[in-house]
């Protein structure tokens, strides 16, 4: 059989699958084919009846984004001059997950060749914080364009400093900043130039322990123009000014940044992190490396001169964790 036995004819909003000689006790799985944001499979099955299955193919954006999908999809029979058609009823608002979410069991099967028609009437998600799902094709690209023109703008307000109004004064350099921007993402900022204090009179913010670099990482984040590069080189310093600033997305992002490379060389490093900001995923990671895959005895020497100058509720966690996995 070739290859074009598996392939799915589409346009825009419609998915054609032709297909030919198809015994009894027979199974076929179409190739993939793009409908709005998804890869799609069809498959068929014929035993005591025609079974016909839609579904999305697994992949991270059908696990975070399932369709919610409205179609029609009819059989046609192409082995005679006069064609014939089933017609499911029209499916609305079906959320598709899964190869067993749409499954069509046809009983009187014309047999022979004939096409698998599928009109896509709409194609809807959900938003990630609840509410009405909306269609892809009435609004998803429109706001996909506009949020990132809208980042891009912020982008260059920061590196041409279009405007500025404020300035941040690192360790070692200044930037030129917006405070409404700064006072929209952190209630510290906002604080600070709502009431009559220094920052406000002096159109100036010192930010006196943090480097250039890792202030311009900062505000890069804050204005949505993230680099994954910089991110990670001023993690630890970005996970402090996020804490300092009440920037919750950007302590979590760190938080879960430096729970992913945990090594022999950060490990203590990390479990003072995780505890003096408090990150509870952070510091269970830690324990866990250090004494369940007992990496504590690797660093022996190092873990000593750690005990010497840790906080002592810190430590005393640790040696609880050490007991309690002896006691195991």
């Amino acid at each position: 059989m070739n290859d074009s036995a598996y392939r799915v004819e589409t346009a825009p909003r419609l998915a054609q699958w032709r297909v030919d000689a198809f015994s009894s006790a027979s199974y076929r799985k179409s190739d993939p084919f793009r409908i709005g944001l998804w890869n799609w499979h069809l498959t068929v099955e014929r035993n005591k009846h025609l079974l016909v299955k839609l579904y999305p193919e697994v992949s991270n954006l059908t696990r975070e984004k399932p369709p919610i999908a409205s179609f029609v999809i009819k059989l046609v029979s192409t082995s005679s001059t006069n064609r014939k058609t089933i017609v499911h009823p029209v499916i609305f608002d079906k959320q598709l997950k899964s190869n067993d979410d749409f499954v069509w069991a046809v009983e009187n099967f014309f047999g022979g060749r004939f096409i698998i028609d599928v009109e896509f009437l709409d194609l809807k998600i959900a938003p990630p914080s609840g509410g009405e799902p909306s269609s892809i094709w009435n609004s998803y690209n429109i706001e996909k364009h506009s949020a990132a023109t809208a980042l891009t703008c912020f982008s260059r307000m920061l590196s041409e400093g279009i405007h500025t109004d404020i300035i941040i004064n690192a360790t070692d350099g200044s930037i030129g900043a917006h405070r409404a921007v700064l006072a929209t993402r952190s209630p510290v900022f906002q604080s600070m130039f709502s009431h009559n204090l220094k920052e406000k009179e002096l159109s100036a913010v010192n930010i006196s322990d943090m480097s250039f670099e890792a202030c311009q990482a900062f505000l890069n984040y804050i204005y949505g123009d993230f680099k994954a590069d910089e991110f990670l080189t001023h993690r630890l310093a970005l996970l402090r000014a996020a804490d300092k600033y009440d920037i919750s997305d950007l302590k979590e992002a760190c938080h879960e940044s430096l729970s992913e490379d945990i090594d022999t060389k950060n490990v203590l490093e990390r479990l003072q992190t995780a505890h003096l900001y408090r990150l509870p995923r952070l510091k269970s990671s830690c324990m866990r490396y250090l004494i369940s895959f007992s990496k504590i005895y690797e660093i022996h020497d190092d873990f000593n001169a750690f005990l010497q100058t840790a906080d002592r509720e810190l430590i005393a966690e640790i040696f609880q964790e050490v007991l309690a996995a002896w006691k195991t």
